[in-house]
Order: structure tokens, then sequence, then C-alpha cells
């Protein structure tokens, strides 16, 4: 594995831990747990930016 690919497959890791914490917020019953999980997944997307750049804490296609 290459040096360069490395930082691009840890940030994928965190946008797909993200989106996991994202449905888990779309099914939770409790508000509190609801606002948590979505809170969570917005911090791990937020540290993915800083870290990796631009558009990495995203799973948008556009």
């Amino acid at each position: 594995m290459s040096a360069d690919s490395q930082p691009s497959k840890q940030a994928q890791q965190m946008r797909d831990k993200a989106q996991e914490l994202e449905q888990a917020a779309q099914h939770a019953t409790d508000p509190v747990q609801r606002q948590r999980l979505k809170d969570r997944a917005l911090r791990i997307r937020e540290k993915a930016e800083q870290e990796y750049g631009k558009g990495s804490g995203t799973m948008d296609p556009m």
C-alpha cells in the first residue's frame, strides 16, 4: 500500500462511520440518542475535513 492511499483510506473509513451513525440516528426512537448520534457524525465529518481536506468529510456525489 502506498503512502498516498493511506489518508484516502482513513478518510473513507471516517465517512463510512459518519454514515453509519446518521443511519442509526434515523432509526433511533429516543430524541436525545438521535441528536447524540447526529452530533457525533457531524464531528467525525468535520474532523475528516480538517485532516484530509475539503470534501473528504462528505459523501455527497455532487
